[in-house]
């Protein structure tokens, strides 16, 4: 079988859940919520949405550790969000005791979720979105092999696919390439 472009594989622009920089985190969580709803059953349901700019290119996109992040603003006192993902403390053996004492410490999630809930809904989007990095994008062009390499040297769960004009088109994402892997393995 001759190897598909991202191209194939991606789900388009116009079929992704997207908000702008402006709206609130309340208007994000109500998009994404809506496209599981019209959502083919058959296919995995979006668990981010993509952010538009004022000039109408994306510009980041909101996931759901995003939306967790933002309930608790004081989360920004260990950095970014980029900085908190490449941070992974279970990845340098740190114990949940650890974690815990970082809870207390920074007086973490000392208010109620209710509360915190009503505070971050008003949030605007381009202040928690995750701003993508220059290894999070691939072409539209390359072949699915070399995207499944970008995947896993750089631990990501969706690549934007731009086209020869350097322009957002649509999304890849892990889940999908997963499937046609699985669909080839068992295929006969």
């Amino acid at each position: 079988m001759k190897p598909k472009k991202v191209k194939e594989v991606m789900i388009p622009l116009q079929e992704y859940a997207t908000v702008n920089e402006e709206d609130t985190l309340e208007t994000a969580v109500k998009t994404l919520l809506a496209s599981h709803k019209t959502t083919d059953q058959s296919k995995y349901k979006h668990r981010a949405v993509l952010v538009f700019d004022k000039n109408g290119d994306i510009c980041g996109k909101v996931s759901s550790l995003d939306i967790l992040r933002a309930l608790e603003p004081k989360y920004s006192q260990f950095g970014s969000s980029e900085h908190l993902a490449k941070m992974g403390l279970s990845r340098f053996g740190l114990s949940c005791d650890f974690v815990h004492s970082l809870v207390e410490n920074y007086n973490l999630w000392d208010e109620s979720c209710d509360t915190l809930v009503v505070k971050a809904k008003k949030r605007k989007v381009k202040d928690i979105m995750h701003s993508p990095q220059e290894g999070e994008y691939v072409s539209e062009e390359v072949l699915v092999p070399e995207a499944i390499h970008q995947f896993i040297l750089g631990h990501h769960q969706s690549l934007l696919v731009m086209n020869k004009q350097d322009k957002v088109i649509g999304i890849l994402r892990l889940t999908d390439i997963f499937t046609l892997i699985c669909d080839l393995m068992v295929k006969e």
